[in-house]
């Protein structure tokens, strides 16, 4: 059946085309849907304030009037600035299994890249390292997070069909809690605070929170920036975040250490799962879908761990053994038992340190692939 790529230019395209994985996905029980708000405000350039440094542009399929695919692709000024990369970026890529349909889908993408003289095409990757990203290649049958995408198990096999290879992992793993603090890493804490002259900040409200709010962040991009496409973050985009995400979290979920000088120099925030609350609200706030939110805040057995960061100078004193402490302490009194690590990168090894004294399973991964359009011409 002939397919029809048509490009995404009013308002109503843009919402069809956030709408449409709930579509593509409907009575899958892992699919997690995103918030449909949220993703609007995402791809709106007034909204998003990486608009500022990226172009991006979004595409529909059709098929007999029906549509069976998208896809949207990013050209960030930046990744080029700091890596010296002249890659574009796809992602929301979702299509029927039908290999025209994603063939014709990553081939728009592939001739907006070569109109812009670039020489590569790689992701799933957003406009920032906090979007969602990576492809799924291992762990369909296991619960999607909010913070990852969801795909059904035909999607790598069409990148490879199409000339995408690996060009990075992430691998993810599911920790379980244990039901007291374990003391061995309770006494290691106390050591690590003591001989280094730091104090465990615990955050008691969100005016509180909000108050280290932005020196968190600037620690991020510290201590993120050599990380795998990880780009700077703007003022602007940092305050974003913090209104989207760093005010909706419980405040015991962010444990933070300082120095002596009282500046921050690890971080962690979990967050109480909201995987089977979105599933319920299918991805919409209004006019219940809030009430599952607030539900699952409040009351949950599973947490998603969304980012930990550990000044340079600091690593490898056993800041993580702090953290994981306080954090367990945390999910014990919430009667949490169960906590998904979220994408680590195959590479490092520091984060994966973490969870070496705690019973865990790795049971997903998820892929970047990458397709150098020169030898394919």
């Amino acid at each position: 059946m002939p397919c029809e790529i048509v490009e995404v230019t009013t308002k109503k395209d843009l919402e069809k085309f956030v709408n449409y994985p709930n579509q593509l996905y409907k009575g899958n029980p892992n699919y997690v849907p995103s918030l449909i708000s949220d993703d609007l405000n995402t791809l709106d350039k007034k909204k998003n304030s990486a608009f500022d440094y990226s172009s991006a542009r979004f595409w529909l399929a059709y098929q007999d009037g029906k549509i069976v695919g998208r896809v949207g692709a990013i050209y960030n000024r930046r990744h080029e600035e700091k890596w010296g990369q002249k890659y574009l970026r796809f992602s929301w890529l979702d299509f029927e299994d039908d290999l025209t349909v994603s063939g014709k889908l990553l081939s728009v993408v592939e001739l907006w890249a070569r109109e812009l003289g670039l020489q590569s095409i790689h992701g799933p990757l957003g406009f920032t390292d906090l979007d969602r990203e990576g492809m799924l290649v291992e762990g369909f049958d296991e619960l999607a997070t909010m913070a990852t995408f969801y795909n059904h198990p035909y999607y790598p096999l069409h990148m490879e069909h199409h000339g995408y290879k690996k060009d990075i992992d992430w691998m993810e793993f599911e920790i379980k809690v244990p039901p007291v603090p374990d003391q061995r890493i309770s006494r290691a804490a106390e050591i690590v605070l003591k001989r280094n002259q730091l104090r465990l900040l615990i955050f008691h409200n969100k005016k509180e929170m909000l108050a280290y709010a932005k020196e968190l962040f600037h620690l991020l991009v510290d201590e993120y920036k050599d990380l795998y496409g990880v780009n700077p973050l703007s003022e602007k985009e940092i305050d974003s975040y913090i209104d989207q995400y760093i005010s909706f979290v419980p405040p015991e979920f962010i444990p933070a250490v300082l120095d002596a000088q009282g500046k921050m120099v690890a971080f962690g925030i979990a967050i109480p799962s909201l995987s089977k609350a979105l599933q319920k609200a299918r991805g919409r706030l209004l006019p219940f879908g809030w009430f599952h939110l607030l539900k699952a805040v409040r009351s949950n057995d599973r947490a998603d761990l969304m980012l930990v960061a550990i000044r340079k100078s600091y690593q490898g004193l056993g800041l993580n053994a702090v953290l994981m402490d306080q954090m367990t302490k945390v999910f014990n009194r919430r009667g949490i038992t169960r906590v998904e690590s979220n994408p680590e990168l195959e590479t490092n090894a520091n984060v994966q340190s973490l969870w070496k004294l705690y019973e865990k399973r790795q049971h997903k991964r998820r892929r970047i692939y990458i397709k150098d359009l020169n030898g394919d011409q």
